[in-house]
């Protein structure tokens, strides 16, 4: 492969580079930066630490490219190259809040923008479903944010956790369920 355009797809540059043209990782990390970026923030609270785990992510990715099976999707193993690295930080940290939810990602709801008094209860809605969120187990959370927000399907979910498509499907029913009865519990209902 001696030309990379646009439509070259993700797992053709990944063998181009596998080949020894490795000056073409550059594009593979050009594309899924911002990505990994927000992939990370889910995960951490302190944007250094973010940033460099997305670097260790690309690292690692560069550093076993050979692994990389060309008949599988290149997006689904950076992804799971990143949920590894960004779990073993979260195992390291002591803690720490995870703050990374949209709340009108999983339930959407229409505000009127022009309406102080409705950007205030959007405000508080966030910050309800965020709290509760917190308490949903990693287990849960993990599979609502990469569905509901990095817009995953349920194949490229099962790929980067490594579980079967059914669990992915019940994890996500779970997870939202649990969201709702904390907010119940919160004395919100959504």
């Amino acid at each position: 492969m001696n030309e990379i355009n646009q439509q070259t797809k993700d797992e053709e540059i990944a063998q181009a580079v596998q080949q020894g043209q490795t000056e073409f990782f550059g594009l593979l990390v050009t594309k899924y930066e911002k990505a990994m970026l927000r992939y990370g923030y889910k995960f951490l609270s302190q944007r250094q630490d973010i940033e460099d785990l997305v670097q260790d992510v690309f690292l690692k990715a560069y550093t076993n490219i050979q692994s990389f099976d060309v008949e599988r999707k290149f997006s689904s193993w950076l992804y799971r190259i990143a949920h590894n690295t960004f779990i073993n930080a979260l195992k390291k940290k002591d803690k720490q809040p995870l703050l990374f939810f949209d709340a009108d990602t999983l339930f959407p709801h229409p505000i009127a923008k022009e309406k102080t008094d409705k950007l205030i209860d959007e405000k508080q809605i966030k910050a309800m479903l965020d709290k509760c969120l917190q308490q949903v187990s990693i287990k849960y959370r993990e599979p609502l944010v990469l569905y509901y927000l990095e817009e995953l399907s349920y194949q490229e979910i099962s790929d980067i956790l490594q579980i079967p498509i059914s669990t992915v499907g019940v994890r996500i029913k779970r997870g939202k369920e649990k969201i709702k009865s904390l907010c119940k519990d919160e004395k919100y209902e959504v």
